[in-house]
């Protein structure tokens, strides 16, 4: 990898820091190799900080879960499933209901 990563006045001081304690558990070939490849296309390497990116970021996909408000500022309830996420309803709201229909 390049010198300028081990700088301290680095473009990315966050990802060089990161890269530092990757190198000390990994050691320098493991992580040379990773970034190399990812610098060549391959998207196993990629990072972005402060306006700069390295490496090959993973292909867009269809197949994802949008994660928005309703999952961010969730707080699971004991007895929750998952099944009022995204409805606006609160999960003790929702076990409640789910409890006066088991009533009926």
């Amino acid at each position: 990898m390049d010198a300028r990563v081990r700088k301290a006045d680095h473009p990315m001081p966050e990802l060089a820091a990161f890269m530092a304690k990757l190198r000390s558990a990994f050691g320098d070939e493991a992580i040379d190799d990773a970034v190399r490849r990812g610098k060549n296309g391959e998207p196993v390497f990629f990072a972005c900080e402060n306006g700069h990116a390295v490496g090959t970021a993973m292909p867009a996909s269809d197949n994802v879960w949008q994660v928005d408000d309703a999952v961010r500022d969730r707080n699971y309830c004991s007895g929750c499933n998952g099944e009022c996420v995204g409805l606006g309803v609160r999960c003790s709201d929702w076990l409640k209901r789910g409890n006066r229909e088991k009533e009926r």
